[in-house]
């Protein structure tokens, strides 16, 4: 009865039905069979036969059931679609490849993505079908050109796991952006053969060359940023300012960006039609400006790369545009769950990216407290002060409903990120990019300094809000990372509170306090290994403890970013003993030792623990743990009270971990 009195109000949980049997799938640890296939087609029959033959209370159930196998079935069918050969073992060699993509690492080093690669002494049909490279070294003086045939020397190696168990599968992530093999060379590269200096990555970095010759220095390199997704000229001091002062999310080319851009050319065609009173009496000026805005958003799709995330964002956009060609209202939930529809559909692995997560955390909560709003007519204040508290609204609940997604994925707080946004998205889109949009309309003539003057004053008010909320005391607030339940509990209570009607969407709240208790309570790992035996941390009453200042500097930063920790690799390594075993709690005396030499000649007693990261003598008097048991094991934690979690444990036998199509 109770889904009786929700009729009406039941299409927004169609996509969390879909998410579910994502979840499902990706939460396996074991690539999915015959046996697994069987359950899930009979839930999927009992589904179709209760949305048949049940009583009409019971038929939202159905629906649920056939949704949850469809999205599981979805999963299944693009994880298998997109499969690639992976590299199996470490190589180094020549690499010869088509570029296809450029940016930077996060070691702001220049990387290049390869397609139609050839390895030496590799069978073509075991070649991996994207290969990355990160410039170091003489590389590094390397201009690259997207078209590009070029032939480098370079040290590969497969997609690496997650740094810990439970951590970020980086192989997994890899599985889905076609990417077979990673790695970095350090001397000079060859061009093979030149670019057709035609497509669409060429048009958008000689774009951006052509707004950063404009427009020179960080302003510069933020506006190609905004305006084409090449960030290959951003700083790291400027990623660090935005990332600090919460304004990262003003770079990724997403939701805001392609909805300003819609809604600039929605509004400049729709009052263009105005100004013409025999054509505003006689045509549809919301559908044709409709029309030019999705052409527009189309547009900058393929302009900014078609990303993940931009696609994510033109397919909203699109859904919103597309209820006004029906008639119908475009901001609303219904539009909201129509685009999660599509996005899961098209890609069931952006549900655990947390682009989707943020993006549709925010736009859900704002359509749902902008729709409360307006149907319980409320006022934001006088006529004149309306825009502010629009403003002012929008970034505290945006704020609000993305705050847990990024402080469990980026594990941190940004103290002033709320008083930063208020300074810098209004001006983001009141200046930056309807300039941008005027800047690409006159570029073909040759005038688009005349837009990109005023896109530049205020790209560098938003930068200096940028530096000074980040320069301000404790403006980086660090929290560790939450047991794996914790974001579904919190996506749930807030679906609950925003798409159930009737005073019992109370009830939401009790899922958000489980999930605030269970991060409350969670445990850190006293002693973490990584995969290779290259580093070692023990958390200690002033923080973790890491055996090496140098190297291993992405378990490092993984491994201090999940303890909450505002320490660096250098700061956390001055709390390891030197020339002395790291004492545990139990008593036993850790050691870590690397390099072949060093193992070679190993001696310890028996009171003590060896790491290793090389094969260690056969006799000797003490535990060791070596490469050959981590490459079993992969990443070890292990807890205060002596249980332990590996990460091959934990993430199983999937096709991102199976060996059937890598390379031997």
């Amino acid at each position: 009865m109770v889904w009786l009195i929700q009729r009406g109000h039941l299409f927004g949980w169609v996509p969390v039905a879909l998410a579910c049997g994502i979840g499902l799938y990706f939460g396996l640890r074991f690539e999915p069979g015959i046996k697994t296939f069987v359950v899930v087609a009979m839930l999927q029959a009992l589904g179709l036969l209760l949305v048949r033959r049940a009583r009409e209370e019971v038929q939202p159930l159905g629906w649920a059931l056939l949704l949850v196998a469809i999205g599981f079935f979805l999963s299944v069918a693009r994880a298998h679609t997109i499969a690639a050969p992976v590299l199996g073992e470490r190589y180094y060699g020549s690499v010869q490849g088509t570029i296809v993509g450029v940016d930077r690492s996060a070691s702001d080093a220049l990387r290049l993505t390869l397609a139609d690669v050839v390895l030496a002494n590799r069978p073509e049909m075991l070649v991996p079908a994207r290969v990355r490279i990160s410039l170091h070294g003489d590389a590094g003086s390397f201009h690259p050109v997207p078209g590009q045939i070029i032939l480098a020397t370079a040290q590969l190696s497969p997609p690496g796991g997650p740094s810990e168990p439970r951590g970020f599968d980086f192989r997994r992530h890899s599985w889905f952006q076609g990417l077979g093999a990673v790695g970095y060379t350090r001397v000079p590269i060859m061009v093979w053969r030149d670019a057709d200096r035609s497509g669409l990555l060429t048009l958008r970095l000689n774009l951006a060359a052509r707004i950063r010759a404009h427009l020179p220095g960080e302003t510069g390199a933020v506006a190609a940023a905004v305006a084409t997704g090449d960030r290959s000229a951003l700083a790291e001091p400027t990623l660090i300012a935005l990332r600090v002062s919460n304004l990262a999310h003003l770079l990724a080319i997403s939701g805001l960006h392609m909805g300003l851009v819609a809604g600039f050319v929605f509004a400049a065609v729709r009052f263009g039609i105005a100004c013409v009173p025999w054509a505003a009496l006689r045509w549809p000026s919301r559908k044709i400006a409709a029309g030019f805005a999705l052409v527009a958003a189309f547009f900058y799709l393929l302009l900014s790369g078609n990303s993940v995330a931009t696609e994510r964002a033109f397919v909203m956009t699109a859904v919103f545009l597309g209820a006004i060609f029906f008639d119908r209202r475009a901001l609303s939930l219904r539009s909201v769950a129509l685009a999660a529809l599509a996005v899961l559909a098209l890609r069931p692995e952006a549900l655990v990216s947390p682009g989707f997560q943020m993006s549709f955390a925010a736009t859900t909560a704002l359509v749902g407290v902008f729709a409360t709003i307006r149907d319980r007519e409320w006022t934001l204040g006088p006529q004149w002060l309306r825009p502010v508290s629009t403003v002012v609204v929008s970034s505290l609940v945006a704020g609000l409903a993305t705050a847990p997604f990024a402080a469990a994925h980026f594990n941190q707080i940004s103290h002033y990120g709320f008083i930063a946004n208020l300074l810098a998205v209004p001006v983001m889109g009141a200046i930056v990019m309807p300039a941008a949009v005027l800047a690409g309309v006159l570029m073909p003539i040759g005038l688009e300094a005349l837009a990109l003057y005023p896109m530049g004053l205020g790209l560098d008010w938003i930068l200096s809000v940028a530096h000074v909320t980040a320069a301000w005391p404790e403006a980086r607030g660090t929290i560790l990372s939450p047991p794996g339940v914790v974001l579904p509990l919190v996506a749930l209570g807030g679906l609950f509170l925003i798409l159930w009607s009737g005073r019992t969407r109370i009830f939401g709240v009790v899922p958000l306090l489980a999930a605030l208790t269970l991060w409350s309570l969670a445990e850190r790992p006293l002693i973490l290994i990584a995969e290779d035996g290259g580093l070692v941390g023990v958390m200690t009453e002033h923080g973790r403890a890491l055996s090496r200042a140098k190297g291993a500097g992405f378990a490092a930063q993984v491994w201090l970013e999940n303890d909450g920790s505002p320490n660096d690799q250098s700061s956390a390594a001055a709390l390891w003993p030197i020339d002395t075993p790291m004492l545990l709690p139990s008593g036993v005396a850790l050691r870590h030792v690397t390099g072949k030499r060093r193992t070679e000649g190993l001696e310890c007693e028996a009171s003590e623990w060896v790491i290793t990261n090389a094969r260690p003598p056969m006799r000797v008097a003490c535990k060791i743990t070596s490469l050959a048991d981590l490459s079993k094991s992969g990443a070890l934690a292990i807890y205060s009270d002596g249980r332990q979690e590996t990460t091959n444990a934990h993430v199983g036998s999937r096709l991102w971990t199976q060996n059937a199509l890598q390379i031997e």
